[in-house]
């Protein structure tokens, strides 16, 4: 009797582990949702919570969020610290879904946050956000901005994800290391590209590249505020202004989502370059590429800013 062929390969592919619905993955924010998007390329694509300019200290989950979380399978987040919106409605998922803390993972080494003198000072405490306090805000949550950190998430990622569905284990374990060879290649290009503006005071927003400052030698002098949702003090403005002219600071970075009259309070009558960062490195086009793009975009800030 003649076989249909075509058939009998549709039933394998039908029957195969390969084919089984990939796992319901929800992820936080922008960076780490390029990671986990990397480890399950060919697999399955993750959600993304936090887009555009909302920060994840105060952000309002949207009804397709809210079924997403209600959904899924892992959910990948850096923390309560830092998604603060995120608390309560971790505390419903469903039985079963593998909820992860990426900075808690395996060889991250957490900072505490800056303070004293340009560094102003944390509520210790109280929660930047809306929904949650906690007793660790002296933690700096934002690990992500180091490549050897984001290294160790995508160990992690890889791993829950393998046990979570083992019939593709393997392509998470070969994305994984696939993803963890590219980030060596852009610490290494990062690390070239910075060398020439080391050591060059400059001024942020606020304090949320310290694991970026520190990975690759640079010098940042102060922050303007302690929170972008907070509004800096006059007495805050004079401070860091008197800051930036007894240092030599040579730029201030501002920050996506604050207003162009804050900034422009610290720069009145400075001669000093501004430019802007974005410690979320969001763009318009997440997935695997992301964090590569928005790492290399922090970067190409600080030279063109630094450089003279």
């Amino acid at each position: 009797m003649r076989r249909s062929v075509p058939l009998l390969a549709a039933l394998f592919l039908l029957l195969s582990p390969a084919a089984q619905a990939a796992p319901q993955v929800v992820v936080s924010i922008y960076p780490i949702h390029s990671l986990v998007a990397g480890v399950m390329a060919g697999v399955g694509e993750p959600f993304l919570l936090v887009r555009g300019v909302a920060s994840p200290h105060d952000y309002a989950l949207k009804p397709s969020d809210a079924k997403a979380l209600a959904n899924a399978d892992a959910v990948f987040w850096i923390g309560p610290q830092l998604e603060t919106f995120l608390v309560k409605p971790l505390a419903t998922v469903k039985k079963g879904a593998s909820v992860v803390a990426l900075a808690q993972a395996p060889g991250i080494a957490l900072k505490e946050n800056r303070e004293g003198g340009t560094w102003e000072a944390h509520d210790h405490g109280h929660s930047h956000g809306k929904e949650a306090k906690h007793n660790d805000d002296e933690t700096d949550m934002h690990v992500w901005l180091d490549p050897v950190n984001a290294q160790a998430m995508v160990a992690l990622i890889a791993e829950t994800l393998a046990a979570k569905d083992p019939s593709n284990a393997d392509t998470y374990r070969a994305n994984g290391a696939k993803v963890t060879a590219r980030l060596a290649a852009l610490n290494a290009a990062l690390a070239a590209k910075l060398k020439p503006v080391a050591g060059v005071p400059y001024v942020v927003f606020h304090d949320a590249y310290q694991y970026f400052d520190t990975r690759y030698g640079l010098n940042a002098i102060g922050s303007v505020t302690v929170s972008p949702e907070r509004q800096p003090s006059a007495a805050r403005l004079r401070a860091i202004r008197a800051k930036i002219v007894s240092l030599k600071a040579r730029c201030v970075f501002g920050e996506p989502q604050i207003k162009p009259s804050v900034l422009a309070a610290v720069m009145e009558g400075l001669d000093v370059k501004t430019a802007t960062l974005d410690p979320l490195e969001q763009g318009p086009n997440p997935g695997p590429d992301a964090y590569f793009t928005g790492m290399e975009r922090l970067a190409d800030a600080h030279v063109a800013c630094l450089s003279r």
